[in-house]
């Protein structure tokens, strides 16, 4: 059993850009949560993050995390203490007091949220999630995958409006709920769902994962620093593939229905010239094609990076002439799971003829 570890205002950068990568486009960005979460710390507030070990088994765990467009969370800015607002919305409802707070995914501005929410309740933070990367649907954790309840649940806006529910029939109509109300917030919100014993937390929760982000992160900067090769350095520190380079020649975004979909087109370079990539966009990325054939597709996590300085890129930054290198990391195992796959493989995103097949991690 370990105590953890205190995050200090430097792990917050590293912490984001590792988040940004591991949201695989989507989650949103994570960089003015990262300022806000600075700010609290700079205050005086404390966060510890705790390995899974370190709670007994009948504790309450939280899990919070933002709802709505990415693409809005541009224009939008966070007013910066929805997720706390919910998760006490869902604690009266539920007549407990949480320990400790755990992400609902790691990726994007999601891995930030619990950090924010936990340094305004004074509590620690749980290192791991229920994703392993993002995720835009509020049913694709490994949590409601595996049984956890889909109410009481509540979502807060910027405003101070908290919209509490108190019976729901099961995860998905938690999603179609919670994100028509989103959509009436601004399509910008903060979600707790209702709390969780600390023993199937341990059994349910991808491990690890703000560790993992921080040591992206940091792999990133330290690249910079020496002026290696940002994207050859992450290949290596995480063991994933490079499947494609190129130039972006179009790309399409919509907001509907709460997502923002569409698809990147990219013209290859280097070692793919004359060949064309296209990415499938749901908030994150779903499937990337090469010349017509998937090679990489959901849950299995697509990640463009900047081919020049190896940043993360989010779909809502994504823009005409962007030169990119697009990486393929493997998903945890508990998101390939047959249970797993009905939520969140490529079906699930109105893909019937495509067939998962999962890729190794090298190295």
């Amino acid at each position: 059993m370990s105590d953890g570890y205190l995050l200090q205002e430097g792990d917050l950068l590293p912490l984001s850009i590792g988040a940004a990568l591991l949201g695989t486009g989507g989650g949103g960005n994570p960089y003015v949560g990262m300022l806000r979460a600075r700010e609290l710390i700079r205050k005086g507030a404390q966060v510890r993050v705790l390995p899974l070990d370190a709670l007994p088994d009948d504790a309450w765990v939280g899990e919070v995390g933002g709802i709505g467009a990415p693409v809005v969370g541009v224009e939008k800015i966070e007013e910066g203490g929805e997720c706390y607002r919910a998760m006490r919305a869902v604690e009266e409802a539920a007549n407990v007091r949480v320990s400790a707070l755990i992400s609902a995914e790691i990726g994007g501005a999601n891995s930030i949220e619990p950090i924010i929410a936990a340094a305004l309740a004074g509590l620690p933070v749980i290192d791991g999630d229920g994703m392993g990367r993002a995720f835009p649907e509020v049913q694709m954790t490994t949590f409601f995958i595996y049984g956890a309840k889909a109410a009481p649940a509540a979502i807060a806006d910027d405003k101070g409006n908290v919209v509490v529910f108190k019976h729901v029939k099961d995860m998905y109509w938690l999603e179609r709920f919670a994100r028509s109300t989103s959509v009436d917030m601004g399509a910008a919100a903060g979600l707790a769902i209702a709390p969780m014993r600390m023993d199937f937390v341990r059994k349910t929760a991808v491990p690890g994962t703000v560790t993992q982000a921080l040591n992206i992160g940091r792999t990133v900067q330290n690249a910079r620093s020496r002026r290696q090769n940002v994207v050859d350095r992450l290949i290596a520190e995480t063991g994933a593939t490079l499947f494609f380079t190129g130039k972006i020649t179009d790309i399409r975004r919509e907001l509907l229905g709460g997502f923002a979909r569409g698809h990147a087109l990219l013209a290859g370079s280097d070692g793919y010239h004359g060949q064309e990539g296209r990415i499938a966009i749901q908030n994150e990325n779903l499937v990337l094609w090469v010349d017509g054939e998937p090679v990489i597709m959901v849950p299995d996590l697509i990640i463009n990076l900047d081919l020049e300085t190896g940043e993360p890129l989010t779909t809502e930054v994504l823009r005409y002439g962007q030169r990119v290198a697009v990486i393929g990391l493997p998903v945890h195992p508990l998101m390939k799971t047959p249970e797993a796959l009905k939520v969140v493989g490529p079906q699930a995103f109105g893909y019937p003829d495509l067939t998962f097949h999962p890729l190794e991690l090298k190295g």
